[in-house]
């Protein structure tokens, strides 16, 4: 661990070089990527120096002992190994979290797609409730909101809805919530008081800025159209919607929340570039693939990672067996335990893979 904390320190000093170099200065691509690391060497350091520290201590305190006769100084000795002992075993398990592979995600905004999908009306009203939360859970951890487009539906739900959430850590706590989100409740459509079940898709996109993927006008085919809220009524009275389809990938993204024409291109633009980087990340990982495929599949009531029963107020994640019974505190935006043990979960498992492979 020693030997590494060296070599970060050397790594650190040629970061901190490179940050004052024109050339890098100059390449916007190169200059994100390299402040990333810088950031992720200090995290690191934060804790290998107090290691190296520590050890430094621990190995001039058993030599002492070797030397000192008088029992009440051996006892201060023993008492000093020991706890330097203690403080080395934490930091090394800390030290051994932080160089675990980092997500390449980290650090990148999260555009956030959410639809209804069985259940009719029902699907549509729960879609709005998760919009609500995570409206909420972003204010919670100071993220910037951006409405990206929203389709609503004939009861005052959203049949889809698209947000931006902006902040340094976003991905690091939203990337957990794509999948099928299950509700049970009594739909206030229901007359005799019967629960039902319905589904809502979330999927969670790492936000690509131009520089990640390149995209050539020439793939792209472009139609406006006028946009339309509940039941079909006009929302203007203009061709402002528009539709781009990539036609090399299939992709197609639809915008109509901005009244601009050209506005609702360049959101759509957002998202398609950001589809085309998970698109990119998931086929060089064949796992991140997998993973990627099973975040919505078809919607379906039996691919449900959470499910939320109102009657019992309670919630369940069944990633990792997970029940509380705060349903209420959870919808309102508290979503912070939840998501803590995801995390733990991610790392324990990373940590028993590293030890197996180490």
């Amino acid at each position: 661990m020693l030997e590494k904390v060296a070599a970060f320190e050397e790594e650190l000093s040629e970061t901190e070089r490179q940050l004052s170099d024109p050339a890098v200065v100059g390449d916007q691509a190169q200059l994100k990527k390299v402040g990333r690391r810088f950031k992720e060497l200090g995290e690191v350091l934060a804790v290998g120096r107090p290691l190296r520290e520590a050890s430094e201590d621990l190995v001039a305190a058993q030599e002492l002992l070797e030397i000192v006769e008088e029992d009440d100084d051996r006892q201060q000795l023993n008492d000093e190994v020991s706890k330097l002992q203690t403080s080395i075993e934490r930091l090394e398990i800390e030290l051994q979290a932080l160089l675990l592979p980092r997500d390449p995600n980290d650090g990148r905004n999260v555009i956030l797609e959410i639809r209804g999908a069985e259940g009719g009306e029902e699907a549509n009203l729960f879609a709005r409730d998760l919009h609500e939360m995570y409206l909420a859970f972003a204010a919670n951890h100071g993220w910037k909101v951006e409405p990206m487009d929203a389709r609503e539906s004939d009861m005052g739900g959203f049949s889809e809805v698209t947000v931006l959430l902006a902040g340094a850590d976003a991905w690091t706590w939203m990337k957990y919530e794509g999948g099928v989100h299950r509700v049970q409740r009594v739909p206030v459509t229901e007359a005799q008081g019967r629960v039902h079940t319905s589904t809502t898709t979330v999927s969670v996109l790492p936000e690509a800025e131009e520089v990640d993927v390149d995209i050539d006008e020439n793939d792209l085919q472009v139609d406006v159209y006028r946009a339309s809220g509940p039941g079909g009524q006009s929302v203007n009275t203009t061709d402002s919607a528009v539709r781009i389809t990539h036609k090399p990938t299939g992709l197609v993204v639809s915008m109509q929340d901005e009244k601009s024409q050209l506005q609702n291109k360049v959101k759509a633009l957002r998202v398609l570039r950001s589809r085309m980087l998970q698109a990119q990340q998931d086929k060089q990982q064949a796992e991140a693939s997998a993973a990627r495929k099973g975040q919505v599949g078809s919607g379906g009531r039996s691919e449900k990672i959470r499910t939320y029963n109102f009657k019992e107020n309670r919630i369940t994640d069944h990633r990792i067996g997970l029940t509380l019974h705060k349903l209420d505190r959870v919808l309102a935006g508290d979503l912070d335990e939840v998501i803590n043990e995801l995390l733990a979960n991610e790392r324990t498992e990373q940590l028993a893979q590293a030890t197996s492979q180490g």
